[in-house]
């Protein structure tokens, strides 16, 4: 079966600036997808490029096996999206919003039977007659995913569905990704910096940092807790690093945009790669086993300097 979604050396520069530079991933039928980055890492820029908002530098994209520029119409009648936060009509009702927006989509006219269901979905029904000015954001929020489901869509994608949110409203967008997934059988391509939301729901991740892929993989592969990612600081980083690749250690290395050295391993075989630096004649300062993913997206974006800098 051919990926929901294809992207190949996906490019897109504002004058000088290269937002997003040479990215690939994939995304498969019934990912939970998470598109990590930090603020400005060029999430956002590539989210708009896939909805056809702006248009790309260079690259490919496949959404459903098609091409996104000569199938756009298509494509899009299949995805659902929220960029941000919904633009929403605030002295409307929330089934009013609903409806209308169903009548925008070209749809028809729906049921409230069928309108209610969506809103059921997200937790919205027994405000379906409130005015939206009333909304906190966080059901705002959860406004802006009923109305993009309201055409029954293959494919959803959520652009920092949680920002500014409180715990609460955090916690109500994560429990309506999983219902997505799990009930509605939904794809979910959900972009965020809130580490530890994403590694709660998604199956498969890509690390962005600067506009390029720093890793992508399943979640199961990339944070299995009996792989650790050690963390290693030596007096000539550039002579070990040398010396790592030359030897079976090469394979365990991971792209780094800290000044360490990163590696990923068993944590039983962090003993052994011990004796292997001391027969090596590795002068090492320091090497620190690390688990969480936010740990992970440290030492694989600049992250890591940018806290080293704050705490130095």
């Amino acid at each position: 079966m051919p990926p929901i979604i294809e992207v190949q050396n996906l490019s897109k520069k504002f004058r000088e600036i290269t937002a997003v530079d040479q990215l690939s991933f994939t995304v498969n039928e019934g990912d939970v997808y998470g598109f990590l980055g930090q603020n400005g890492a060029g999430k956002s820029t590539t989210i708009r490029m896939l909805l056809t908002l702006i248009e790309p530098t260079g690259g490919s994209v496949k959404i459903f096996g098609m091409d996104l520029q000569s199938h756009r119409r298509e494509i899009l009648r299949q995805v659902g999206a929220v960029i941000e936060k919904p633009d929403v009509y605030k002295y409307l009702t929330a089934l009013e919003n609903v409806r209308l927006f169903a009548k925008i989509s070209g749809i028809g006219r729906l049921s409230e039977a069928k309108l209610m269901e969506e809103l059921e979905l997200v937790g919205l029904a027994d405000r379906a007659h409130s005015k939206v000015k009333t909304f906190s954001q966080g059901m705002k929020q959860r406004l802006g995913v009923a109305i993009a489901l309201v055409h029954d869509p293959k494919l959803i994608i959520l652009d920092e569905p949680t920002n500014g949110l409180d715990p609460q409203g955090i916690a109500d967008i994560r429990n309506l990704i999983l219902q997505l997934s799990r009930q509605r059988n939904k794809t979910v391509v959900v972009s965020s910096h809130l580490l530890s939301e994403i590694e709660l729901v998604a199956n498969r991740l890509l690390i962005i940092d600067r506009g390029k892929k720093m890793v992508e993989g399943s979640s199961a592969e990339l944070f299995d807790p009996a792989q650790t990612v050690v963390e290693l600081e030596t007096l000539d980083n550039d002579k070990a690093l040398a010396q790592l690749q030359a030897s079976e250690w090469n394979g365990l290395l991971q792209p780094t945009r800290s000044k360490l050295i990163v590696l990923k391993m068993d944590r039983k075989q962090i003993p052994l790669f011990h004796q292997s630096l001391a027969a090596m004649q590795v002068p090492v300062i320091s090497l620190q086993p690390r688990h969480s993913l936010e740990d992970y997206f440290l030492q694989v974006t600049t992250g890591k300097q940018h806290v080293e800098a704050f705490t130095n």
